[in-house]
């Protein structure tokens, strides 16, 4: 199985364990998009503790993807991040507002990822959900499992929405002027998605 199958077929695991992660006790310490802290590296990138930069991409020990943000000399931000805006704004920010603000029917991803697991978030994103509201209406989110324009790249937008949720991402606009060079694996890995 390539990595796009193995991608898409951890989406659907995910969907089908997310009930199950959110009540599972935890037995090590290890760091997870939910439990490791901004921090500041010694190069002066801001990202999560315990990243590290393996295939082109940051990633956390638990191999959830993570954001790189360098402030100076000159603000950019790694591929991923970037990417995930212009994915996140292209498909999410219709109903969860420009720079994950939320909107009246779609909760604020600014500020819940920060308590949202990777899996979860894949789960939630790849099968959809329902909520009901105070007063008896219901709240849904469809689901973009078969959406390749999504989960091709569901990990840079959980990248950017997790730099967003820390806060190392303030609002605004991210040009391509504002980003680092498009790694080789990202380039392998659209043809691979797409089935080029």
């Amino acid at each position: 199985m390539n990595k796009v199958g193995i991608r898409l077929f951890m989406a659907a695991l995910a969907a089908c364990v997310c009930s199950f992660s959110a009540t599972a006790e935890e037995d090590d310490e290890e760091l997870t998009g939910l439990t490791a802290k901004k921090v500041v590296t010694e190069d002066g990138r801001l990202t999560q503790e315990g990243s590290k930069f393996e295939d082109g991409k940051w990633i956390l020990p638990d191999d959830s993807p993570t954001f790189s943000i360098v402030k100076k000399p000159k603000f950019k931000v790694d591929w991923y991040t970037y990417n995930g805006y212009r994915r996140y704004h292209d498909a999410c920010h219709v109903c969860h507002g420009p720079d994950a603000e939320g909107s009246t029917y779609a909760p604020r991803l600014a500020t819940s990822l920060a308590t949202i697991s990777y899996d979860d978030f894949v789960a939630t994103v790849s099968g959809g959900r329902q909520v009901k509201r105070p007063g008896g209406g219901f709240s849904v989110m469809p689901a973009f499992g078969a959406n390749k324009n999504v989960m091709c790249y569901i990990d840079d937008i959980y990248t950017y929405l997790k730099a967003r949720a820390l806060g190392a991402l303030p609002r605004g606009k991210l040009s391509g002027r504002m980003r680092e060079k498009k790694p080789d694996e990202a380039r392998e890995y659209d043809k691979e998605c797409f089935g080029e």
